[in-house]
């Protein structure tokens, strides 16, 4: 995808059953400070977005992108006279995609007084958030994270405003149904979204009779640098699409592995894969002709080459994949502030659930009854030349 530059590591940490119960005991058990920080609660001074982001750890690499595209956001609504007549100040935490480290992240972002959260990019470290948001009545607008475990719950102060898993994989097999595939394989990486993603597929493909089947589904240990006997397994199911639905940096070495083991069909990679890294992880020659699942970004959205160019006279440097997006959390918070004539949470949750054409990347934004864009947005990319391009638009 040209132009695209830092692109981050999703969502990589692995929700266990253990951490979801230490965030819930966090959440109940006085481990919540309650949100009465310097601006974020009070009537004056500035009003508080908090944001959880990795910033380090293997996935340092995915928060830098999404907190320019915030504070760009911030900029401009600042320099428009703020919200309520109040500034907006951006708050930035590292999560590390690591559960305890992103729970840690919001109880401080609550005690310093955000009235909203804009981050969210790995669904594993963003699921234990949810509780700490929830019982502070801060709302969350969701930028990256798009695990359909986070709606599930059905919170009424969480809203995504990028693609869920089941938009994500209805694209999938709308494109898997296109190309006239039969036999397919998927594997994931036992995180949250990955799991969430390969599910949906199986779903989704079973419902009809007709259409591909799946032939073979492999999970793999994150982390690993030989992929030798998963590949093995896929490879002996002899299928004629593979769908890979983790991140990149085991995604290019699994497409490397396949290519080198004879497979010589279609492989397709999920959002999580879509970055520059992938590429070169996987080696040019083995990358060209992967296909790729991927909500709008800009640099397939022809109207956004103004915001582009904004954003790297900032930072100078490009945006990356979910700049945007993060870029949209702080305009779609302050539009709720500011519909509310508020900084209440649940006042502000309740304006949103009442937003409708507010213009954001992906078009007028109108939530569903569970806080998911009404239309996904994704598209197909494929590998050319070393980097993403856009192969078919909105199939999901």
């Amino acid at each position: 995808m040209t132009g695209i530059s830092r692109r981050p590591r999703r969502r990589m940490a692995i929700l266990t059953g253990a951490v979801a119960t230490l965030s819930m005991m966090l959440a109940g058990c006085g481990g919540v400070l309650s949100n009465n920080g310097d601006g974020g609660g009070s009537s004056s001074g500035p009003i508080v977005l908090g944001m959880v982001v990795p910033l380090s750890g293997s996935s340092a690499a995915s928060g830098p992108p999404m907190q320019d595209g915030a504070q760009l956001a911030v900029n401009e609504i600042n320099a428009k006279g703020g919200v309520l007549g109040r500034k907006l100040k951006l708050d930035v935490q590292d999560g590390a995609c690591d559960a305890k480290t992103a729970v840690a992240a919001a109880n401080k972002l609550v005690s310093q007084g955000a009235v909203a959260s804009v981050g969210g990019y790995c669904s594993s470290a963003t699921l234990p958030t949810l509780p700490v948001f929830n019982k502070a009545g801060v709302t969350m607008v969701i930028p990256g994270a798009n695990s359909d475990d986070l709606v599930n719950q059905h919170l009424p102060n969480v809203f995504l405003i990028n693609g869920t898993g089941s938009q994500q994989s209805a694209a999938a097999v709308k494109f898997m149904d296109k190309l006239g595939v039969k036999r397919v394989a998927t594997m994931d990486d036992n995180t949250s979204y990955s799991v969430d993603i390969a599910k949906k597929v199986a779903e989704d493909l079973g419902a009809d009779s007709s259409g591909p089947t799946i032939v073979h589904h492999e999970s793999v240990t994150a982390g690993e640098n030989d992929y030798t006997a998963n590949v093995t397994a896929v490879v002996k199911s002899d299928p004629d699409f593979v769908y890979w639905t983790g991140y990149y940096q085991e995604g290019g070495l699994i497409v490397r592995q396949l290519r080198q083991a004879g497979y010589k069909g279609p492989i397709m990679v999920a959002d999580g894969s879509v970055d520059p890294k992938f590429v070169s992880i996987a080696g040019e020659s083995f990358a060209n002709g992967v296909y790729a699942t991927m909500t709008e970004t800009v640099e397939t959205l022809p109207n956004a080459q103004k915001w582009v160019q904004d954003f790297k006279n900032t930072f100078h440097t490009a945006p990356g994949p979910y700049s945007a997006q993060s870029y949209d959390a702080v305009r779609v918070a302050a539009e709720g502030i500011k519909m509310a004539k508020s900084t209440d949470g649940a006042k502000i949750s309740k304006a949103l659930e009442q937003i409708n054409g507010f213009q954001i990347f992906s078009g007028p934004l109108k939530f569903t009854q569970d806080h998911t864009l009404a239309k996904g947005g994704f598209q197909i990319l494929e590998v050319k030349n070393g980097q993403f391009a856009l192969k078919d638009r909105l199939l999901g």
